[in-house]
């Protein structure tokens, strides 16, 4: 059963690593969105209409897309003053109930997200902007991104509840511990296309 709970993680680490990469491309050409539209109105005097719309779908899907991958990379916002000083046997505990509350939260806005594109769905919806996308369009994106985040967090919350049951803490650990400075070390050097020596 782990083994096959890790193959299905690994597959939707994969695709939210996918996801992430598009995410952040998005972000690059949102900003040379906005540096043009900026510079026209600054030198030639025109404006693009649909900057603010098209850059707020960017930033609303493209966050969303980003969290799956935040999550395997360990790269939320973390506050480990104290389950870092904690005995071993604690701090797996912590990390699971930690990861049981984003489960929660994860179904909920899952749920709410998917009821968002169904209204608009249901009454056609558009942007009231000179676009006028259908609101369906970015709304899906935007719940596909959470609904993704969603399914890695139940996936790794039973690997964390089979690890426990079979006493194994040090799987809980490896998944969703802190990062160490080892780990830190080589994404930095990796990130700067430095070969790290053996």
């Amino acid at each position: 059963m782990l083994a096959f709970l890790d193959r299905l993680r690994v597959a939707v680490e994969r695709l939210g690593y996918v996801m992430g990469c598009a995410a952040g491309w998005l972000f690059v050409v949102c900003a040379f969105f906005v540096t043009a539209d900026v510079l026209g109105r600054k030198f030639l005097g025109v404006s693009s209409k649909a900057t603010v719309e098209v850059t707020g779908y960017m930033l609303a899907f493209g966050i969303a897309w980003g969290l799956t991958d935040a999550l395997t990379t360990r790269a939320h916002i973390r506050v480990d003053v104290l389950v870092t000083r904690l005995p071993a046997w604690i701090r797996v505990y912590m990390h699971g109930l930690a990861l049981l509350f984003l489960v929660f939260l994860n179904l909920f806005l899952t749920w709410r997200c998917w009821a968002v594109v169904g209204d608009s769905w249901l009454f056609g919806a558009r942007d009231s902007s000179a676009l006028a996308t259908p609101l369906v369009i970015p709304q899906g994106l935007w719940a596909f991104g959470i609904t993704v985040f969603a399914v890695l967090a139940i996936l790794m919350l039973l690997q964390v509840v089979l690890w426990l049951a079979r006493g194994q803490p040090q799987g809980v650990e490896r998944l969703l511990g802190p990062r160490t400075l080892a780990e830190e070390t080589a994404e930095a050097l990796q990130a700067a296309g430095v070969a790290r020596q053996a």
